[in-house]
This record gives structure tokens, sequence and C-alpha cells, in this order.
């Protein structure tokens, strides 16, 4: 996988994840192509597990 592609990706997984540990809606994902906007929401899942061990308090 080139470089470029892999960036943006973890790009996008790592803006689900600060989403996520805001307490935002997965509704926003600002992303429309499939492979960013699935990285984007598997970040926003694993920041909402995350807050519900207690890892983030709000």
């Amino acid at each position: 996988m080139k470089r470029q592609k892999r960036d943006r990706l973890e790009r996008a997984y790592s803006k689900g994840y600060q989403a996520g540990t805001a307490g935002r809606s997965n509704e926003v994902c600002p992303f429309q192509s499939a492979d960013s906007r699935g990285q984007w929401l598997g970040g926003w899942r694993e920041a909402q597990e995350s807050r519900g061990t207690g890892l983030f308090i709000k």
C-alpha cells in the first residue's frame, strides 16, 4: 500500500477517535469514501469503548 494512502486512512481513524472521545455522534463523519468512512467509524467505535471503560472522564 502506498504511504500516501495509508496516511490518509490513519488520519481518518485518528479524527474518528478524537470525535468519539469528545462525545460526538457517529452521524457527523466528514468522509464520503467507504475506506475513509470505515476507518473514521472504527476510531469512533474504539473511543466509545474507551469512554465506556472510564478511560475518558468528561
